[in-house]
């Protein structure tokens, strides 16, 4: 008897971190079905391409991949070339007719057959595996998943989907409806990853401050982070993506008391200026953010605050563009995020007039990314002098008696590392710093 095979099976993932996750749970169930999960296209059987098509350069860059991936055919092993994710499920036809290399293709909805599409794909046929035009799939505690972030951090999904109807945004028709997981599932997930060595959970969602509103009929953000507190082993728990317009008392009043609730914040807010707000249908306006802003760092004291803004939105003028970098001054975030405005098929904000020229967009970006590292360094001497636990995640390249970490205050692969000095620690501890040097982003010390 001829014994099977085992395929190797590699993963490309592209875009945010719900994409992330969503690649890990393929890999899980993969993992599950006795396939190989290789970290090189070069040495594998499969490739899949789990794609982002939430931008222009998103997906011009989604469909670049796939095409390099395709190239593997002729030069390597490579038997077929599968494609999941957003653009999968935003652009199945299109993808399908126009890329003959793509040999499978499968929606948001029915990642957890990938497997299945995995075999179909060898047979000759090119399947499509889409269940339903809304997405409503959510993976929970009992999926398979394999941790690819390392020891020490790994992001968990506490939400998909999207209830708000902003101009620019194309994520509900791709993600389908806001759907939050109970919080015994997201609890017996942050377990199981603390137990594999996990000292950090980051919590994301579309918009997370809206968890709960579903299942629980109100927003239950604050109650979650509590039952997170409680488990044992936890370092850090971290907050992705809330919107200002519904980040409750309730939620500063957990943040502030709750020990291992990290003392940052990721709140994109896309605009200062009122009527760019409106036209965006962006929750909430300026003095209702500098309010929300003041009570926060009231409660929470030293909080690190995350935003990102959009420059060069339809009807944004010179003044509304001066007034956006001056509100990121006055409110000195600590990181900020800049992108450009892409007009998206299908949104409304595409068809608006007052269309924003490429050039002044890219000039506004260049400046406004300026400000943000202006205003960053100013918040990072602040750190100078005191200690602050850092969570050791690698060894500097070039000397390897440096460790490489983070504060509480910086999220994994956005924001900045912390070298440290005189320190024997090993990768996922927790060691304490003295912060001896600031600069734009980082921060560099000795540990005490």
């Amino acid at each position: 008897m001829t014994q099977k095979t085992i395929q190797k099976v590699h993963f490309v993932t592209l875009g945010c971190e719900k994409n992330l996750v969503d690649s890990e749970v393929m890999m899980g169930i993969v993992k599950g079905k006795e396939y190989e999960i290789v970290d090189s296209p070069d040495e594998a059987d499969v490739v899949v391409v789990n794609t982002c098509g939430f931008i222009d350069n998103a997906k011009a860059e989604s469909v670049e991949t796939i095409l390099t991936m395709a190239q593997l055919k002729e030069t390597h092993h490579v038997k077929s070339v599968l494609v999941a994710g957003c653009m999968a499920q935003r652009y199945q036809d299109e993808l399908m007719t126009e890329i003959p290399e793509i040999d499978g293709i499968v929606g948001t909805q029915d990642l957890i057959r990938i497997d299945e599409l995995i075999e179909e794909s060898q047979t000759g046929n090119r399947p499509r595996y889409f269940s339903a035009e809304n997405p409503i799939y959510l993976y929970d505690e009992t999926t398979p998943r394999v941790h690819t972030t390392g020891g020490s951090s790994a992001y968990i999904k506490i939400a998909e989907g999207c209830n708000h109807a902003c101009t620019f945004c194309i994520i509900p028709k791709m993600r389908g409806k806001f759907r939050s997981r109970p919080i015994e599932s997201i609890v017996s997930e942050a377990e199981m990853l603390v137990a594999q060595g996990v000292k950090e959970i980051v919590l994301i969602a579309q918009d997370s401050t809206d968890y709960g509103i579903d299942i629980y009929k109100k927003r239950r953000l604050a109650e979650l982070l509590a039952a997170l507190n409680d488990v044992e082993g936890l370092e850090w728990i971290r907050l992705h993506y809330a919107y200002p317009g519904f980040f409750t008392d309730e939620v500063i009043d957990a943040m502030a008391r709750l020990d291992k609730v990290a003392k940052y914040i990721d709140m994109p807010l896309q605009h200062s200026e009122n009527h760019i707000l409106k036209a965006m249908q962006r929750p909430g306006h300026q003095a209702g953010v500098k309010k929300l802003v003041q009570k926060i760092r009231e409660r929470v004291p030293n909080v690190a605050l995350r935003t990102s803004f959009i420059v060069g939105f339809p009807g944004e003028t010179e003044e509304d563009f001066e007034n956006l970098c001056n509100f990121a001054r006055e409110l000195a975030f600590d990181h900020i995020g800049v992108f450009t405005y892409s007009p998206e098929e299908g949104t409304p904000s595409a068809e608006f007039g007052e269309q924003v020229s490429e050039d002044v967009k890219d000039r506004r970006s260049n400046i406004l990314m300026e400000v943000a590292r202006e205003v960053a360094a100013e918040r990072q001497a602040r750190h100078v002098g005191h200690v602050l636990d850092v969570l050791i995640e690698k060894y500097d390249e070039e000397d390897e008696t440096i460790r490489v970490g983070r504060t509480q205050f910086d999220a994994k692969d956005i924001d900045g590392l912390v070298f440290v000095a005189n320190s024997d620690a090993q990768v996922g501890d927790m060691v304490q710093v003295r912060i001896t040097h600031a600069y734009d982003f980082d921060l560099s010390g000795e540990a005490v």
